[in-house]
């Protein structure tokens, strides 16, 4: 089919939509991986956690994450975009509200676990759903924006934690109770949103198909221009034969580079990100609001770097951006690792500029790479298998960093993640590609 008419300035409004509703779930994962670290400090004092206790409550949504990722990124595939856009808002409203009120710890590792099959499902759905309407000359922008979006919830994240510091022992039920009421906000505007017309036509639905091109772009396709794809239906292949795709012929380079970069990227980031409250804590003489306050200008710096990067990328480039966000990541992890004895002042400078660099490519070009190098009828299922390998880097990350600090100290861990960032810069240089201003079908042909 002819999807010219995307590229069409009566587009342009509905792109947003789909864009503003698509980031509006990865803002709920940015807030629900970031307000636990913000709450921990508060859950700890109240239960008394140890820290392998403080490990498995903070990496359990990571951990739910990975499953929905595999799991549901498949789905995507097989049963339609919008279906399980939907299905996946309604968990993270319905567990956010759980953990809120959760008795216990193991209730409360259970439902943050349930909470992180939903933050994971909706990588692979909302990334491929922004990808298929968007145009070829902004595609960059509009699916980068999504990854800005995640570092925005974090930064809420910080300003929902000071806001409910006043509660009291409330508080930290408080913060992880809004995440419940900004998903039923996402969840009632996602309903009114279309299928994919590229995945109804894959699935032989050509005049479904028709039906919401012409109502997108007053237009509607001629029968000619859908001959093709309607002869060749893609009908739902089998998950073992989706995912078997993945690893042949020209696929499996393209597999290997998204799963390699997004790993190495998400080992790094969240295993300090994580621990950013912990780690600036010592230094504040005992001060949850100087943590706080501290933490959230690493974030914000974050949030900087992937508004860069997002500007830049259709300009630019995908390949030179990637390439300078892993050098950039690289150097002040080395940096950071060969400084003894530092000042708080000098640690916030140095992880801003840390996860300035690793945002500004790693952390929202994780949005576009997967959704345009694998075809139709294998996106959603690629992007969903990058997403699991990149969660199994954050629980890496997030389960190993406490116990690398412990055994060795600061300076040791932060070699390591050095050199996980030099590994991701080395399958960038090596096999990153550059895909701007090509459309999804010309890239796949």
């Amino acid at each position: 089919m002819d999807f010219e008419g995307f590229d069409s300035p009566r587009t342009r409004k509905f792109q947003r939509k789909v864009t503003l509703l698509s980031a509006g779930g990865v803002f709920l994962d940015g807030f629900d991986l970031t307000i636990i670290a913000v709450a921990m400090p508060m859950i700890v004092g109240e239960w008394g956690l140890g820290a392998g206790e403080q490990s498995l409550l903070t990496s359990s949504a990571i951990i739910g994450s990975f499953v929905g990722a595999v799991t549901l990124g498949n789905l995507t595939d097989k049963f339609g975009r919008k279906a399980m856009y939907i299905i996946d808002l309604l968990a993270f409203v319905l567990f956010a509200v759980l953990t809120a009120f959760a008795p216990g710890l193991w209730w409360l590792i259970a439902f943050r676990f349930l909470l992180g099959i939903g933050i994971g499902a909706d990588y692979p759905i909302s990334a491929t759903l922004v990808s298929e309407f968007a145009p070829k000359a902004g595609r960059g922008r509009l699916s980068t924006s999504l990854g800005a979006m995640w570092f925005v919830g974090a930064v809420v994240a910080y300003i929902i934690g000071l806001a409910t510091l006043p509660l009291g022992e409330f508080a930290w039920r408080a913060m992880l109770l809004v995440g419940a009421v900004f998903a039923l906000v996402v969840f009632v505007f996602r309903v009114t949103l279309p299928e994919s017309p590229r995945w109804l036509v894959a699935h032989g639905r050509v005049e479904e198909a028709r039906d919401v091109v012409e109502k997108i772009t007053g237009m509607r396709p001629s029968q000619d221009e859908v001959e093709h794809e309607a002869a060749h239906p893609a009908n739902a292949p089998a998950r073992s034969a989706r995912l078997l795709s993945l690893f042949t012929g020209r696929q499996r380079n393209r597999t290997l580079f998204v799963c390699g970069f997004w790993f190495c990227y998400a080992t790094a980031y969240y295993g300090i990100s994580m621990y950013t409250p912990t780690i600036l804590a010592p230094f504040t003489q005992g001060s949850h609001v100087a943590v706080i306050v501290g933490s959230g200008i690493v974030a914000l710096l974050g949030l900087i770097g992937s508004v860069i990067g997002m500007n830049l990328v259709d300009s630019w480039g995908r390949r030179p951006l990637i390439i300078t966000s892993f050098s950039g990541l690289t150097i002040a992890l080395a940096i950071l690792a060969l400084t003894v004895n530092p000042h708080l002042v000098f640690l916030i400078i140095l992880f801003s500029v840390a996860v300035l660099f690793a945002n500004s490519g790693g952390g929202i070009l994780n949005f576009v790479y997967p959704t345009e190098l694998f075809p139709t009828e294998l996106r959603a299922t690629g992007s969903g298998l990058a997403t699991s390998v990149s969660r199994i880097g954050s629980i890496l990350g997030v389960v190993a960093f406490p116990n690398m600090v412990a055994a060795w100290g600061n300076n040791t861990a932060l070699w390591v993640f050095a050199a996980v960032g030099l590994a991701g810069l080395l399958i960038c240089v090596f096999m990153a590609p550059e895909t701007k201003n090509r459309g999804l079908e010309e890239i796949n042909a």
